[in-house]
């Protein structure tokens, strides 16, 4: 009995302790709560998330555009519209990675809705949203809008959204939390972008204004000089101090971090485009002998990264996209002015003579990923002043100017290597020069405009903002680009105009998707053209 009675009081006892604590000793101590964690911490995320499609553009994008081009298989998405590598995965990563993006602000919202002190934090995430939102629809078209991100909400299966309807919601959102923004409260504690400056998140929001405005020139001019002018009048960036750009780290992510090239492939098989080489040279324009060089001679030379080429300007010659390594009709030594072979042995020696991004700007993955940048703005402003509309008094040929030499400053931004690169720092001196013997060409509006966003490819292209340099190309028309025609190609010959939708909603969303689909000009394939293309 006694043995029993001791069994039964240790039973109680520990019975009590355990109710009692019951809570504490089975709560992860190393887990957080929407009570103590630190929204900033989701900013710096959303920002790392939306600059790490590096690796996507470079395989799309960047060739679609014909700034870039490649021989090797592997690269046949961009250079000549044939699947290849992981083709499927790489299609719908802009979704995956930027609704990744999306949802980090969006929880940083509700993490400060309810929080005055934090309102800078939350306006700024509206801010994030928005920018985020405008590439998955400018790459897609119809998306989930209005219910996006709302799965802690209850809503899992969202509607997709006219394009027609999320640029005006876009822009009224982006209005408003531009509005609210607050100088005399503090800034965010983790902001990669600008260091918790309130003042540069306003210029920011506005010449994003300004950007997601000049997207609706061809479908609501109406609307499209209205936010214009009012982008204008709230101030977008003044200079390249202003560029919005995102510091990656190569030790955290290996391969993606960044726009770069990627080591060991891309600086080995990636060249800069005929086309776009072409450009540069008719001009005699500084910026190639700080972009391109020529790699040394033979394979082991042309594939050590620590090598660098020669960069002379007369040396440079783009590969042609469209063309590879196999032999027939389509080998790139077929091409009349094919420049020979750099040694013997390995296909990479074949492409040797070809112009490359010059590893000492390009080929770092702890440089920066560009957002947004004053050189863009200036362009645009360019252009808003063409079309007759009221940004200021200075000139369309002023804002030209201002934005060209923004371009080739901006190439000091891209890493140590880059600001105190003599080839770069020559460009960028020698900008004055070349525009006054290019001057904007004021003949007429459709020249001028030719020029302009032909300018804006430029600048998006040599900062390897390749969504961007698609984007602008598909809403102006330049420049003019001929399309790769290649055998067993996903477009018929023809660049792609969006991306299909991820593969994976057919099944997840089926509904929402066969909807969106239908609304499509010719279904849901790499042709169809979104609302504002015209």
């Amino acid at each position: 009995m006694k043995k029993i009675a001791y069994i039964l009081t240790l039973i109680t006892v520990f019975t009590t302790s355990c109710t009692d604590n019951f809570e504490s000793i089975n709560t992860d101590p190393n887990k957080t709560s929407s009570a103590v964690f630190n929204p900033n911490y989701l900013l710096s995320q959303s920002q790392f998330e939306y600059g790490n499609t590096g690796y996507s553009q470079l395989l799309f994008q960047s060739m679609w555009t014909q700034v870039l081009a490649s021989t090797f298989s592997y690269y046949g998405n961009g250079d000549k519209y044939v699947p290849s590598g992981s083709f499927i995965a790489y299609q719908g990563r802009v979704h995956e990675e930027t609704y990744r993006a999306a949802s980090l602000s969006y929880e940083m919202q509700n993490l400060t809705k309810d929080k005055p002190e934090m309102s800078n934090l939350y306006n700024i995430g509206t801010i994030m949203k928005v920018l985020c939102l405008s590439r998955i629809t400018d790459c897609y078209g119809d998306v989930p809008y209005s219910q996006a991100l709302k799965a802690k909400e209850g809503i899992t299966l969202p509607k997709y959204d006219s394009q027609s309807a999320i640029y005006p919601a876009m822009l009224t959102e982006l209005d408003a939390a531009i509005t609210a923004l607050n100088t005399s409260k503090a800034g965010p504690s983790a902001d990669l972008m600008y260091g918790g400056n309130v003042t540069k998140w306003k210029k920011f929001g506005y010449s994003l204004m300004l950007k997601l405005a000049m997207r609706l020139t061809k479908v609501d001019a109406a609307a499209a000089k209205t936010w214009a002018e009012k982008a204008y009048t709230g101030g977008v960036f003044a200079s390249i101090d202003d560029n919005a750009k995102v510091l990656t780290d190569n030790a955290t992510n290996g391969n993606n971090t960044s726009g770069a090239l990627r080591v060991p492939d891309d600086y080995r098989e990636v060249r800069w485009s005929k086309t776009f080489i072409d450009y540069l040279k008719a001009t005699a324009d500084p910026r190639l002998s700080a972009i391109a060089e020529v790699s040394q001679d033979g394979y082991a030379k042309n594939t050590d990264q620590n090598l660098a080429g020669d960069n002379s300007e007369a040396i440079q010659v783009g590969l042609p996209n469209g063309y590879d390594l196999n032999g027939g009709t389509t080998d790139v030594a077929k091409h009349p002015q094919y420049p020979g072979a750099s040694g013997t042995g390995a296909d990479v020696a074949r492409v040797g003579k070809y112009s490359r991004p010059r590893t000492s700007v390009f080929i770092d993955r702890s440089g920066v990923n560009f957002v947004l940048t004053y050189s863009e703005t200036e362009l645009l402003l360019a252009e808003a002043k063409v079309r007759g509309w009221n940004v200021g008094t200075t000139t369309a040929a002023d804002h030209y100017k201002a934005g060209v030499k923004a371009a080739a400053a901006s190439l000091t931004q891209f890493n140590t290597a880059a600001s105190a690169d003599a080839s770069i720092a020559k460009a960028v001196t020698a900008m004055d020069a070349f525009l006054t013997k290019n001057p904007l060409n004021v003949s007429s509006t459709e020249a001028s405009l030719k020029q302009i966003n032909e300018q804006i490819w430029v600048a998006t292209g040599s900062t390897f903002n390749f969504i961007e340099t698609w984007s602008n190309w598909r809403r102006s028309g330049y420049p003019a680009l001929t399309a790769v025609v290649y055998p067993n190609g996903f477009s018929n010959g023809t660049i792609p105009r969006r991306i299909p939708y991820k593969s994976t909603e057919a099944s997840y969303n089926p509904d929402n998707y066969k909807a969106a689909v239908a609304a499509l000009t010719g279904g849901d394939t790499f042709t169809s053209k979104i609302w504002w293309d015209k």
